[in-house]
């Protein structure tokens, strides 16, 4: 009696595994021919039962179902997003039930190659299907400029296939660039730089950017330009950025020998001869930063910052020797003042023609205005002092002067 429960039993048992394996047989028979949410569902219950959902074979087909999903949905919405990461994480899951062996069976059905223009019946639906439809997603809704989706389809690519550096750039650019959202770019950017033989010097400009500005944070963007200049030591913007983050790092005589060695190679760089400029005038030395500050305007005359330093050294030491003059003694005055007052004036004719060129760079710049106003007003030149006191009417208002 005993033998026949037993005999039974085991029936019962292989009946109902037998019954589960017909479902993975549905499941399978309903995703080749397009009913994928049965096909979901049916695949749902066979992982959940004990005789069907440890086989890698049962996973993998999830995954497979949730590509073609992903594949088929044209809405280009958060759940289109969901659908491709739910099918990224059934065929991981599928992976580490197959002991992580790319070379096995199911590894190899896993990410096999899904060629161009092979009729449904014969694609693997595999993971680099669903890395292919992620990548045309990524394409057409950038296309359509939905930078936020096209953006999370990039990063999905990204995580489907961590070494493609196309999508993480692109990911990285869209949400730094387009979004605004400097973490989330940093994190591609970051995965970028340590992949070798790919070309990183994009990338660091914009790591640099990001941590210089959105972080204010210019140890780490200084960081990440010694990285840089390692690999391109040659490259004229990383002694620039080198220069600038060494000043906002207060630390002059690294940026002083900084400048020197880069101007060596690049000496007519307008912005490393106004850095420079600039480092002498902080030392002090007035003459040699008006003679590179005007260098960056001969090197440059459309750089709109080098015109505005020469214009105010100039403008400096006409005020300087005004104010001199102002306290002179009534014996000094007779006999000094003319001739330091014609001296002023002649620096201010020497700034004119830099606030000039500025303010036509900057045309809407008000505190440029005022000054050339105000220097041809101390010329006496009428009419090109009326011509500034018309602009700043029209920018300011025609009671300006008393703001």
């Amino acid at each position: 009696m005993k033998k026949l429960f037993l005999s039974l039993a085991l029936v019962g048992v292989a009946t109902f595994a037998f019954a589960q394996k017909k479902v993975v047989k549905s499941a399978d028979k309903n995703f080749k021919k397009g009913d994928l949410e049965l096909a979901l569902e049916e695949i749902n219950g066979a992982l959940q039962d004990p005789e069907t959902k440890d086989d890698p074979n049962t996973a993998l087909l999830k995954a497979k179902i949730q590509t073609k999903m992903f594949e088929a949905d044209e809405d280009f919405a958060a759940t289109t997003v969901s659908t491709g990461h739910a099918a990224l994480e059934s065929f991981q899951q599928t992976m580490k039930m197959a002991g992580g062996d790319k070379d096995s069976k199911i590894g190899k059905e896993v990410y096999k190659e899904d060629l161009p223009g092979m009729p449904d019946n014969l694609r693997p639906f595999s993971l680099m299907s669903l890395k292919n439809a992620a990548f045309n997603k990524a394409i057409q809704t950038y296309e359509e400029d939905d930078y936020a989706m096209s953006y999370e389809f990039f990063n999905l690519v990204s995580e489907i296939d961590p070494m493609d550096t196309t999508a993480h750039f692109n990911a990285g650019y869209l949400a730094y660039q387009e979004l605004g959202k400097a973490a989330e770019a940093k994190k591609h950017f970051d995965k970028l730089i340590t992949i070798d033989d790919y070309d990183k010097l994009n990338t660091y400009y914009f790591l640099v950017q990001i941590a210089s500005s959105e972080e204010q944070d210019p140890e780490q963007a200084y960081k990440y330009v010694s990285m840089a200049r390692k690999e391109y030591p040659e490259d004229k913007t990383l002694s620039e950025f080198e220069v600038q983050l060494l000043l906002q790092m207060n630390k002059m005589d690294e940026a002083m020998a900084s400048v020197k060695e880069a101007l060596k190679d690049d000496p007519s760089n307008s912005g490393l001869l106004l850095r420079y400029g600039y480092l002498l005038e902080q030392s002090g030395d007035m003459e040699g930063a008006l003679a590179q500050y005007k260098k960056a305007v001969e090197a440059d005359p459309n750089f709109f910052e080098g015109n505005y330093y020469t214009g105010a050294i100039y403008l400096d030491r006409a005020r300087a020797i005004l104010a001199e003059v102002n306290n002179l003694s009534d014996e000094e005055w007779e006999k000094r003042a003319p001739e330091m007052g014609a001296q002023a004036d002649g620096l201010y004719r020497d700034a004119v023609p830099y606030f000039a060129k500025a303010s036509e760079l900057k045309p809407d710049n008000t505190e440029i205005l005022e000054i050339l106003f105000q220097i041809h007003t101390r010329l006496k030149n009428t009419a090109e002092a009326e011509k500034y006191n018309q602009k700043l009417i029209a920018l300011l208002g025609p009671d300006w002067m008393d703001r």
